[in-house]
């Protein structure tokens, strides 16, 4: 994860572990929230102030209450 961090591209990991394909060093992205959590940063809509979603406590108790 360190690699991918510092900007090397999937197909170089994939070939440094030794995989035949890059689909499986996927797993390896879809493991790493960080990673979407700035993908998902780019990628927000219009209008919308970057940021994680806060629940209060309504929401908070009701999902508690299930």
């Amino acid at each position: 994860m360190a690699l991918l961090h510092d900007g090397v591209g999937c197909t170089v990991i994939a070939l440094c572990l030794g995989h035949q394909s890059v689909e499986t060093t996927q797993f390896y992205l879809h493991a790493d929230l960080r990673i979407k959590e700035k993908a998902m940063g780019k990628t927000r809509p219009v209008g919308v102030a970057p940021g994680r979603f806060k629940p209060d406590n309504t929401l908070l108790g009701f999902l508690k209450s299930l």
